[in-house]
């Protein structure tokens, strides 16, 4: 996923989006588990997630767990909150097609912004 993300951050960015910085936890990690922002921190990597901010307060959480599935919760607007379906993801391509169906449905943008 931080491959994906970081190939979309330029793209985002034009288009008026801002990607915060990406977040890793550690399955090893004793409970309550901290959310790493330096990836040397994390030995065995359970999640990695982001938020992604627009205008108007619009904003996308993304965490994808090595499980296959995802927790996708935004703010389009005042009326349209929620969350998006995010299970079996099968692989980097399938998140990468499924990330860019989340950003053009909360900010009505390409999700490679291209």
């Amino acid at each position: 996923m931080a491959a994906v993300l970081a190939g979309r951050t330029v793209g985002w960015r034009s288009a008026g989006l801002e990607a915060g910085q990406v977040t890793w936890r550690d399955v090893v990690a004793s409970w309550p588990q901290p959310l790493e922002t330096d990836r040397a921190r994390v030995h065995d990597p359970d999640s990695v997630g982001v938020v992604i901010t627009g205008p108007e307060e619009t904003e996308l959480s993304v965490v994808l767990f090595r499980g296959g599935w995802a927790d996708v919760d935004f703010v389009a607007s005042l009326d349209d909150a929620g969350s998006c379906p995010a299970l079996d993801v099968a692989s980097a391509s399938d998140f990468e097609a499924r990330l860019d169906q989340w950003v053009a449905r909360v900010f009505g943008v390409c999700g490679d912004a291209h």
